[in-house]
Formats: C-alpha cells, sequence, structure tokens
C-alpha cells in the first residue's frame, strides 16, 4: 500500500510531462524511432487471477485511426504473461531510449472482446537493427487477445522521470493470420535492473501463431483517460509483434511482485508470479510502412 500511494503521487506530480522536470535532473526523450526499434520484451508465462475489470479501449497508432479502429470494450481477464526488457546480441540502445526501457515491463491478461467484423490486412516491417535481414509479411488481424498493463516490480519505483511516460503504455494484443515467416535465433540480456541475475541465454522464435500488439488508451470519447503531449507522442508508435518461443527457455525461478503504475489501475492488489518459462519475444515492428519519426514527432 505505501508503494502504492507513492507510485499515484509521483504520477500526479509528474503529469504535466517529463520536460517538467527540473533541468538538473531532466530525462532526456528519445526519439520514437529509438525508443521503439530498441524495445524488446522477454515473456513469461505466469498464469494469474483474473481482473474482471471492463474498461473501453482507443486506439492511439496513426495507422490504426486510418483504417478506422472503432473504440470498443473489453473484459480484462487472467493475468496470462510478464514481460520483461532484454536486449538482443548484446546489440547497442542509444542511452535516451535504454534509460527508459529498462524500466518497461508488463503484465499481459487475457481480454475477452468482440471479434472483427472481418480480418484487416497490415503490412510489418522489423524495426530493430537485429532484425533488419528478415522480410516484412502480412498479417491479418482477427480478434483481441490480450491487454498488457504498465508495471513496477517489487518494492522498487520506477524512476521519477520516467515514469509519466512507462506508467501510460497500454497494449493490446490481437490474434492474427500471419504470412509465413522464417523462424530466427537470438541472445537475451535482461535489462530491467532487478533481473541482472538472471543469465543470458538463446531463444528460438518461430511457428504460425503470432499476435500484433499495439498501442491504446482507456476510455471512449469524451472519457478519454488524459495522457501527457510529450507521452502520447513517443507510446503512439509502440507496435510490437509476438512471437512464440520453439522451444520455451526454463531458467532457475525467480519470484517477482506485480504493481500496478497506470492511474487507472493504482488501487488494484499488487500479483505475485515466478519468473520461469519464457515461451515469447516481443519485437518491434512498423505497419503499412510507417516508420517511427526519428525526430520530434
Amino acid at each position: 500500500m505505501i508503494l502504492q500511494r507513492s507510485l499515484i503521487a509521483v504520477l500526479v506530480g509528474g503529469l504535466g510531462a517529463l520536460a517538467a522536470v527540473p533541468d538538473a535532473h531532466a530525462q532526456a526523450l528519445p526519439t520514437p524511432i529509438q525508443l521503439v526499434s530498441g524495445l524488446d520484451l522477454e515473456c513469461y508465462r505466469t498464469p494469474g487471477p483474473s481482473m474482471e475489470a471492463h474498461v473501453a479501449l482507443t486506439h492511439l497508432n496513426p495507422v490504426m485511426q486510418e483504417l478506422n479502429f472503432p473504440a470498443h470494450q473489453v473484459v480484462i481477464k487472467e493475468l496470462a504473461q510478464t514481460c520483461v526488457p532484454v536486449r538482443k546480441n548484446n546489440a547497442f540502445i542509444p542511452p535516451e531510449a535504454l534509460s527508459v526501457i529498462r524500466h518497461i515491463d508488463f503484465a499481459c491478461f487475457r481480454i475477452e472482446a468482440e471479434p472483427l467484423a472481418a480480418p484487416v490486412q497490415i503490412k510489418l516491417t522489423h524495426l530493430n537493427p537485429l532484425l533488419a535481414g528478415l522480410p516484412s509479411h502480412r498479417v491479418w488481424l482477427e480478434r483481441p487477445a490480450q491487454l498488457c498493463l504498465p508495471m513496477a516490480k517489487n518494492d522498487k519505483p520506477v524512476p521519477p522521470e520516467v515514469l509519466p511516460l512507462v506508467g501510460f503504455i497500454d497494449l493490446e494484443c490481437y490474434e492474427t493470420d500471419p504470412d509465413p515467416h522464417p523462424s530466427f535465433t537470438r541472445s537475451l540480456a535482461q535489462l530491467n535492473p532487478q533481473l541482472t541475475g538472471i543469465p543470458q541465454h538463446l531463444m528460438t522464435l518461430d511457428g504460425p501463431r503470432r499476435q500484433l500488439c499495439v498501442p491504446v488508451r482507456k476510455g471512449m470519447q469524451g472519457e478519454w483517460q488524459q495522457i501527457p503531449a510529450d507521452t502520447l507522442k513517443l507510446i503512439r508508435w509502440i507496435d510490437l509483434e509476438k512471437f512464440e518461443a520453439q522451444p520455451s527457455v526454463f531458467i532457475a525461478p525467480v519470484p517477482v511482485t506485480l504493481h500496478h503504475l497506470n492511474p487507472f489501475f493504482a488501487g488494484r492488489p499488487s500479483v505475485p508470479v515466478v519468473l520461469q518459462e519464457a515461451n515469447s519475444l516481443l519485437v518491434p515492428v512498423a505497419k503499412n510502412d510507417r516508420i517511427p519519426p526519428n525526430g520530434a514527432p
């Protein structure tokens, strides 16, 4: 409860934008392409309790808006996965982006929602430099399947200079009917300061089942959750494709307690999980050739 009160206080004090932080401790913002292209998240199977929460979701990404994806209602059900930031093959990540990415952690919950009236075709292009040689490919979005909510871990609050950014990243993941994609293997190293004890390991990604996770805002028009302008300009470009591990990677069990960051759920109880079976990887993609800006959005 003390941690939750401290998180709420920091959020309330920092909602103007990251630029409101005093100059002596100002957080240098990455560009959208710096943030998104370095954002890879390893997802662990962590079955947990159901939230039984009804929320309305509105799309933030420009492509989803141009495709006229409507606002829609979902029911947040049981916890399915916990996703944590990783570095692939020891690749360089710009410091401005790394200072944010290392604190992006998600709890991904199964959701109940109406399927799309008809599948929607989207072209995806890999953004991470280590996947640049893999082909662009198409997926057909079919139905919402998960909602990934931002989390803090254990008794360590997210640094206040990045909290107004990471606390508003919510991703809705759609089941897709995808084009074939070549398998790939990468070495993964943990970026979150609390998980650096997990040894670096290889993961092979393959299989026909994939999801596309896109940024959303909670609430219908007129009831939208207010997101700071500087934050919105960045998070609206976060699109991640989820590939399944073949096979899952097992590590020594790591107990973690998750605490909600988004103000919408700040009063919800914490959730204990155990990281042991890594079963998928979220990698950054661009949709329909709309590359995130490399300057002011």
